[in-house]
């Protein structure tokens, strides 16, 4: 099938191809992500793998596929404090997340995949796909990039090895110089729990793990396996759906 860009269509080209089509909406932060990788990090690299993965499902897929513009904004409140963040709020990220889902409800369509890249935006994604689906008959899959993957345990981290390893295979010019890190904290840890608090971030410096392990090697070869993995899940929610 084939693959479309919405931003590069015209109302009737969508109009017609709504209807029967899969839209996918890359969303990802412009927030900080340590003092070595550049702030757009995370619609980057949700930008970067839908749009290597759309192609490869399209050539399976039972429907067009449709690509929304990347949405660059996300729920990163808790990144303010060390600069270089624009964040919106859980509030209006999950108002924005319902309202594209009114206008692709409204344009004919009836089917839409979240691809996220960042881990402040699940909870938002969960609730903005589940109000979506309610309020305007639209089916909606909600994939948060790495989960398609193996769990590793410095995944995904937040500008460490895990993401960085990634840039360096995309943009490896976003990647400014890294020092190792020892005894870095942990933070608390309650089974079956997830924790919030502003402390553990301001303890780590704002980003995770030791960024100085990854190289472009194995970022291009979880970038490939993401991407596999990627196509996969969108094939089967053009059947799904």
């Amino acid at each position: 099938m084939s693959v479309l860009r919405w931003s590069e269509c015209t109302r009737g080209e969508l109009s017609a191809a709504l209807p029967e089509a899969l839209v996918v909406l890359p969303i990802g932060a412009t927030e900080q992500h340590g003092p070595h990788l550049a702030t757009g990090t995370d619609a980057l690299l949700a930008t970067e793998i839908v749009d290597r993965a759309v192609p490869v499902a399209a050539a399976r897929a039972e429907r067009a596929l449709v690509i929304a513009p990347t949405l660059s904004y996300g729920a990163s409140d808790h990144h303010l404090p060390f600069g270089g963040t624009l964040s919106l709020s859980v509030e209006t990220l999950l108002s924005v997340l319902v309202d594209i889902g009114r206008s692709v409800a409204a344009g004919g369509g009836r089917r839409l995949v979240i691809v996220n890249g960042h881990g402040g935006n699940q909870g938002v994604c969960h609730a903005a796909g589940s109000a979506i689906s309610t309020r305007y008959a639209v089916a909606v899959a909600h994939l948060d990039y790495w989960s398609v993957l193996p769990p590793e345990p410095t995944a995904p981290g937040h500008a460490g090895v895990f993401e960085t390893s990634l840039v360096l295979g995309v943009r490896p010019d976003l990647v400014r110089d890294r020092h190792p890190r020892e005894n870095l904290p942990s933070g608390p840890k309650v089974a079956n729990a997830g924790v919030h608090s502003a402390a553990v971030w301001d303890d780590i410096d704002g980003y995770t793990d030791d960024p100085a392990q990854a190289t472009a090697v194995d970022g291009k070869a979880r970038l490939d396996l993401l991407v596999s993995e990627m196509a996969l899940r969108l094939v089967e929610c053009a059947r799904q759906l």
